[in-house]
């Protein structure tokens, strides 16, 4: 006899309680207590004790989240489905995160994680700042084993220290290629532009294992190309996806910690992401907004938008 198949509780619809009121979860989703079992879970990372510029990004998860009112996710137009029809989506809420102490605020972010995505479950975590992604991708490859790392940002993260600081915003790659998390020249960054603090940096990201894809790269390659050059490099393997907001142009994306000129369109990301439909992707994060740099709630409308389409890809693969 075959099993019954499971209820999915979806978001409240728009048609039926404004989109201005009800639930204050990521798109109206069920809270995580709410259902019986889930295939995807949101979780906040309010976390920011790592950034190097402008903080504030700890309040990003409750801004994506106001902003992702806005969304209708009945139907994603572009890839054909509807991912919260077809999955068990929910909002996990956020992790009780100390501001006091990056690694003991890493610890709980991994094992908050680490518990959500047990039994082949999904997380799609939203920061906080990029400091988030070293205990993400730890939870993910004691589930997945080393991962293939697709990293949209403006800055490569692969520094050694900052201030003698072994573990913020911008060395959490060099961790995690350290720690042997990242499947051997396998990951890639994309839209990396701006100045750096010496050519070495590019050297050692090399050395690192990592292709880097430039801003300038996607004006050559076009958008067929860089998603060509980004499933080829990943292979089957498994996939974490990190998504840094400011990868975005400061014109699409103010609201972030280290605006850097010369960034993607909001189009073009999502166009690069609504590519990847043949990817393993395993996990996922989103961080760097900080709304207090925000405009009508620009960033973090293009951060639940970019959050969507990952739910969307992600339900795909179940």
């Amino acid at each position: 006899m075959s099993e019954p198949t499971r209820k999915v509780v979806g978001p409240v619809e728009g048609t039926k309680v404004p989109r201005f009121a009800g639930a204050s979860t990521f798109a109206r989703l069920p809270e995580i207590d709410r259902v019986h079992d889930y295939d995807i879970a949101v979780l906040g990372a309010p976390f920011d004790n790592g950034t190097s510029y402008r903080p504030g990004a700890r309040f990003g998860p409750m801004a994506v989240r106001q902003a992702s009112r806005h969304l209708r996710p009945g139907h994603h137009v572009e890839l054909d489905r509807s991912p919260f029809a077809e999955v068990q989506v929910v909002d996990a809420g956020d992790v009780p995160v100390t501001p006091f102490s990056i690694e003991d605020a890493i610890r709980q972010i991994h094992d908050h994680a680490a518990e959500l995505l047990r039994g082949g479950r999904k997380v799609i975590a939203i920061g906080g700042d990029h400091t988030i992604a070293l205990p993400m991708l730890r939870s993910v490859v004691r589930e997945h084993g080393p991962v293939a790392l697709v990293h949209f940002d403006a800055h490569l993260d692969t520094w050694d220290t900052y201030f003698n600081a072994p573990t913020t915003h911008g060395t959490i790659f060099r961790r995690a290629f350290e720690e042997n998390l990242l499947s051997e020249d396998h990951s890639i960054h994309v839209g990396i532009r701006g100045p750096l603090y010496a050519r070495a940096d590019l050297d050692d990201d090399r050395r690192f294992g990592f292709r880097t894809i430039r801003a300038s790269d996607v004006d050559e390659l076009g958008l067929p190309g860089t998603i060509e050059a980004i499933t080829e490099r990943v292979d089957d393997l498994p996939v974490y996806l990190s998504i840094d907001i400011d990868v975005l142009d400061p014109s699409f994306a103010p609201g972030t910690g280290t605006p850097e000129a010369g960034g993607l369109t909001s189009r073009e990301l999502l166009r690069v992401l609504r590519g990847l439909t043949s990817l393993n992707l395993v996990s996922a994060d989103v961080v760097e907004v900080a709304p207090a740099y925000d405009h009508a709630e620009i960033t973090s409308l293009a951060a639940a938008t970019v959050i969507y389409d990952v739910v969307t890809l992600l339900s795909a693969r179940k």
